[in-house]
């Protein structure tokens, strides 16, 4: 995930600093009267300004003795955008292993030499398996039913609910009753 985002989710990570800034959206405020809005002390008010002013979000402006904070709209609105484009959001996960959930269902179902404990019953861990099970198969090369079963008869003794179901899922095609299979 961005230190940008990391950041700036962790500046709006207080509620206090919600509450000034929706008290900002509304309208300037000093320290003080948010420090009085707030029943906080001043020095805490300003450390939450000063968070909020380090992502962008407020900016202080001299009037007479003190300074005015106001909510930066146009950032707010430019950071959200920013944020929470498509290119952002998919760099936010680069790291994380997509196939984690698979492993680990195929790490409970299979045995050491490969073959299933179980065929499992719930859908989710069913297509994990289904798709471990798949790479058996070489993409665009045919086979024959009985060959199909010969590969699956190495994960488990049912080989027609495995295959119905590699069907089912889409992970491999059948032409005919009984005809060819494929993997796209």
């Amino acid at each position: 995930m961005s230190d940008e985002m990391v950041t700036f989710f962790k500046a709006l990570a207080d509620a206090n600093r919600l509450k000034i800034v929706g008290l900002l959206a509304q309208q300037p405020y000093s320290v003080e009267e948010l420090a009085a809005l707030l029943n906080l002390k001043a020095s805490t008010v300003s450390h939450h300004l000063a968070k909020l002013a380090q992502v962008g979000l407020v900016s202080a402006k001299t009037q007479s003795y003190y300074n005015v904070y106001q909510l930066d709209e146009k950032a707010l609105q430019s950071k959200s955008r920013n944020l929470f484009s498509q290119e952002n959001l998919a760099a936010s996960v680069i790291d994380v292993d997509s196939n984690a959930y698979d492993n680990k269902v195929v790490k409970d179902y299979v045995r050491k030499d490969g073959s299933l404990k179980t065929i499992p019953a719930q859908r989710k861990k069913l297509e994990a398996i289904l798709r471990y099970i798949v790479k058996s198969f070489e993409i665009n090369k045919r086979y024959s039913e009985k060959k199909v079963n010969e590969i699956l008869s190495k994960y488990h003794e049912d080989t027609a609910s495995l295959r119905r179901e590699l069907v089912g899922y889409g992970l491999m095609k059948r032409e005919g009753g009984g005809g060819d299979y494929w993997r796209e």
